[in-house]
């Protein structure tokens, strides 16, 4: 604890001599604290009192990892100090500042390239520092400071970052790592041609830097111009080199009275709160995902809770950062025990927030967008309606007779998990009573009958897709009596059914064949049997698309003469209501060469497979 300490400069304008307090990570401003013979009275250390060696060094590295740990590992930072920056003890600058820049979203590849250099390291003697030599010793009687700058590292660090929005069709790693290997020759990349160049402008840069630029470059073009030319912008001699690393001796070496940093934070304590951290700000990207989804766009319901519910984590994480920024000094100070930050994370992983209750309901969220994309995709006749006043000017368009509208009935349904948060976060409910909250209980899109009614709106929307008389809508109404969804119907603009079941499709099997007919037992479909005004039979030959029509009124045995011999013909059977009609049962069939009759004992939907494999089903003849 009254060692030496060995800091990263994070950007932050350190000076040989100049105070640090190690018990919230900060530099004590004001005049030098110590002064050598050489400085003839002033506030200000002589240079050429200084020890100093110059050397140059220089590194490029490839950062592929957005994490906090590994970022924090690539600028050196130390457990203590980390800590430090996730609370908000320390304001960072310069190229430290990457440490902030993280990813907004999960579909976003994200590449790294580091440049470092170093230019000189310069200490103080003991000349500096020796009891009798310090110029202000009321700093050791006030407590404001632990320790003094003895050593510095200078040089310079750059951060490019280069980032893409990336679909969910696309690898984002493979994406990363083409990156990766333009990266690798910069040097050469010129010379590879332009469609190399133009994969990596695909590519937005962002700069975090010691090296101070005119315009920061946007492009991955722009980046590599600057990434060559940092060399140069560190002056000729170095000059314009900053703190890299510090070296710190505590004050209570040169005098007992002087103020300690008690105890530093164990790395344990300090990887589980940068755990907590991580794992909120991943539900804040899955959040934004989630916001930005065509879905949530459309269906301004499911915005609302996602909105509400990245409010709540957000204001959760700045609670938790604030808390602990308040303990973090006073632990290292010894004014209180370790285990109070143990304590805090504790109620952390107890609390409504614990990270397994709210990646438990943004999986229930992204499987309800999932569930409202499936019957939103690949249907380019259905209109999604956001407002009851859009909805009103749809149905009273003059050019359609019937509207058939799939309403979701309880995206706005309360969900008490959210009401969880907000009251802990208002300290509505005392700690030592256990949270009254369910995740989600039985969310209405696991009901078979909602999948079902997706199926059904999908099937009778793409029979129906030419009838221009019959529009398709999409919408949410909160209806607490039908959870889950609904069909409306609306004729001439009047809704004149709310639980519309449009007929599926009717099961079609073949029964006696002849040299000039064909019997097909109709089974009535399994939904809107009620809806079913009559069914059509219609029957071509297989190749050709002159098709012939026959009216059934109900379903059952369905005999169509007037065949020709020894031909196979495709028949299909819709199932017809008011609005429009069923998807088509289909069979493939031959008629006999002869007068013979065959009875065929096997055939589905799948007769439709090869006219060879339809012959070896047809075997038994009576």
């Amino acid at each position: 604890k009254t060692s030496d300490r060995l800091l990263a400069a994070l950007g932050r304008p350190f000076s040989l001599g100049m105070l640090y307090d190690c018990r919230n990570d900060t530099l004590i401003p004001g005049k030098y604290d110590v002064q050598s013979p050489q400085s003839n009275g002033q506030d200000t250390i002589s240079y050429s009192s200084i020890n100093t060696m110059r050397f140059h060094s220089f590194s490029s590295t490839i950062v592929a990892s957005d994490s906090i740990e590994d970022k924090s590992s690539t600028l050196n930072v130390e457990a203590s100090l980390k800590a430090s920056f996730l609370f908000g003890l320390i304001q960072i600058g310069g190229s430290a500042k990457y440490l902030s820049d993280s990813k907004v979203s999960r579909n976003q590849a994200r590449v790294t390239i580091k440049y470092k250099t170093t230019t000189k390291f310069q200490q103080l003697s003991m000349n500096h520092i020796g009891r009798g030599n310090v110029k202000h010793p009321h700093v050791f009687e006030s407590g404001q400071a632990t320790h003094v700058v003895t050593g510095i590292l200078y040089g310079a660090q750059a951060f490019f970052v280069f980032d893409l929005d990336v679909s969910e069709n696309e690898d984002r790693q493979d994406i990363e790592g083409n990156l990766k290997w333009l990266i690798k020759k910069i040097s050469t990349l010129k010379k590879e041609g332009q469609g190399y160049r133009n994969m990596a402008e695909k590519f937005s840069c962002k700069y975090h830097g010691d090296f101070i630029l005119e315009k920061h470059p946007a492009s991955f073009s722009e980046a590599i111009e600057v990434y060559e030319n940092l060399p140069k912008m560190l002056g000729t001699n170095g000059e314009n080199a900053v703190p890299q690393k510090v070296w710190l001796m505590p004050l209570k070496t040169l005098d007992s009275a002087a103020a300690e940093l008690v105890r530093q934070i164990s790395d344990r304590l300090v990887t589980e709160a940068q755990n907590v951290l991580e794992d909120l700000s991943e539900l804040e990207r899955r959040c934004n995902d989630a916001k930005r989804s065509t879905t949530a766009q459309q269906f301004p319901q499911i915005n609302k809770k996602l909105k509400a519910f990245k409010e709540l984590v957000s204001q959760y994480k700045l609670d938790f950062q604030n808390i602990v920024a308040r303990k973090l000094p006073l632990i290292r100070g010894g004014g209180e025990e370790e285990s109070v930050l143990a304590k805090i994370l504790k109620k952390c992983h107890s609390s409504p927030f614990k990270s397994g209750e709210m990646n438990e309901w943004m999986e229930c969220k992204d499987t309800e967008i999932k569930i409202i994309s499936s019957l939103i995709d690949k249907m380019p006749n259905m209109t999604i309606v956001t407002s009851r006043s859009t909805l009103y000017h749809e149905i009273h368009s003059g050019d359609i007779t019937h509207a058939v509208c799939f309403v979701f009935t309880s995206l706005e349904t309360p969900e008490p998990y959210l009401s969880a948060l907000s009251n802990y976060l208002d300290q509505t409910q005392p700690d030592d009573v256990p949270c009254a909250y369910n995740v989600a209980k039985e969310p209405w899109f696991s009901s078979n009958i909602t999948c079902e009614k997706i199926k059904i709106f999908k099937d009778f929307a793409e029979a129906n897709k030419e009838n221009k008389s019959i529009r398709f809508l999409a919408t949410a109404i909160s209806d607490d009596e039908k959870k889950g969804a609904t069909l409306h119907l609306y004729k001439d603009g009047s809704l004149v059914n709310d639980n519309f079941e449009p007929p599926s499709k009717p099961e079609m099997i073949p029964g006696d064949i002849t040299h000039n007919s064909v019997t097909l037992n109709i089974s009535p479909p399994r939904f809107g049997l009620t809806t079913v005004t009559h069914y059509n039979v219609e029957f071509c030959v297989h190749g050709d698309d002159v098709w012939h029509q026959q009216m059934e009124s109900q379903a059952g045995e369905v005999k169509v003469s007037g065949l020709k011999m020894n031909e196979e013909y495709r028949f299909r059977c819709r199932a017809n209501c008011t609005v429009g009609h069923s998807p088509a049962g289909e069979a493939l069939i031959k008629t006999l060469p002869s007068s013979k009759v065959l009875r065929q004992i096997v055939c589905s939907d799948k007769c439709l497979n090869t006219p060879k494999e339809n012959e070896a089903q047809s075997t038994l003849t009576t």
